[in-house]
């Protein structure tokens, strides 16, 4: 398996169809409890245990130094406490917030998400892991404390421009909370922090309001290089930085902005499936071996 198999493999993954099904299931569902959705959506991924999940190219990341680790650890799911990182290999280990901006076509949904994230230290495996704080998106979502979710904003811009600018603007309740403004002609191509974008990525939890104790916690599946380098975007070219969620993050102080300018290709954990790889070689291991011909893509 290699990057390109594993590209195509997971793009086939993903239906159209069956994703445009789900969001008119979630319509039809959205005045059930909470408990009984997230019944539902986990008795579908015992037939799926893996989904297709692709972000497309510029996903963009605002790094933030963070001083009020006391707000991160009452968020934090059981088993976690904040850990400095670094985001590039030779940077200075600092604790960090990230707010990221993505659109995304996966098994199960299909459309732009803003996710708010600590840095944090699962005491248990040892493995640095990105906690979703909270997040915004146009398009349906999953999580334990909503269910199977509706958009949480009116609407969303995330896109690129033919002058080489990156765009994100997202408005809730007829406001604009996210306006960001960057360009792209500038960029640095630089290897990434081995522990906070490959490890990190195989340890991902909500935090304990949307997860609960444990955070639900899940993995990506994904060949290393997907992980290996990224732009780092001069932040004089970042013009506006606009992000009115979760403020403890936008507080802090900005200190890099990353972007993918490709698209890159992973397996998600279907909701209620845990998956635990503990390194690397692990991590490659499994990926080489997928075997895209038996996978099906989550669907109800």
């Amino acid at each position: 398996m290699n990057v390109i198999e594993f590209a195509k493999g997971t793009e086939k993954m993903i239906d159209p169809i069956k994703v445009g099904t789900l969001h008119h299931m979630q319509q039809k569902l959205k005045n059930l409890p909470a408990f009984i959705e997230r019944k539902i959506v986990t008795s579908a991924a015992k037939k799926a245990d893996k989904m297709g999940f692709v972000v497309e190219p510029y996903a963009f990341f605002l790094v933030y130094e963070i001083d009020d680790l006391a707000r991160f650890q009452r968020d934090l799911p059981d088993s976690f406490v904040p850990a400095k990182a670094k985001v590039f290999e030779g940077d200075a280990e600092k604790y960090i917030g990230i707010i990221c901006i993505f659109r995304a076509h996966t098994s199960a949904f299909w459309g732009s998400r803003a996710e708010f994230y600590a840095i944090a230290k699962n005491e248990v495996t040892g493995l640095k892991s990105w906690i979703i704080l909270d997040y915004l998106s146009d398009t349906i979502s999953f999580d334990e404390k909503h269910g199977l979710r509706s958009p949480s904003v009116d609407n969303a811009a995330v896109t690129t421009t033919c002058e080489g600018d990156y765009l994100a603007e997202i408005q809730q309740n007829g406001k604009t909370v996210i306006d960001i403004e960057a360009s792209l002609k500038h960029p640095k191509t630089k290897k990434l922090d081995e522990q906070l974008w490959i490890d990190g990525n195989t340890s991902i939890a909500y935090s304990k309001e949307l997860g609960g104790k444990d955070g639900d916690l899940f993995s990506l599946t994904f060949l290393p290089q997907e992980m290996e380098s990224a732009w780092e975007i001069p932040l004089a070219d970042v013009r506006k930085a606009k992000v009115i969620p979760y403020p403890e993050i936008s507080k802090g102080k900005l200190t890099k902005a990353v972007c993918f300018p490709f698209a890159q290709h992973m397996l998600s954990d279907s909701p209620g499936t845990k998956t635990h790889y503990g390194s690397k070689e692990a991590l490659e291991a499994a990926a080489v071996k997928i075997d895209f011909k038996k996978l099906k893509g989550f669907a109800k």
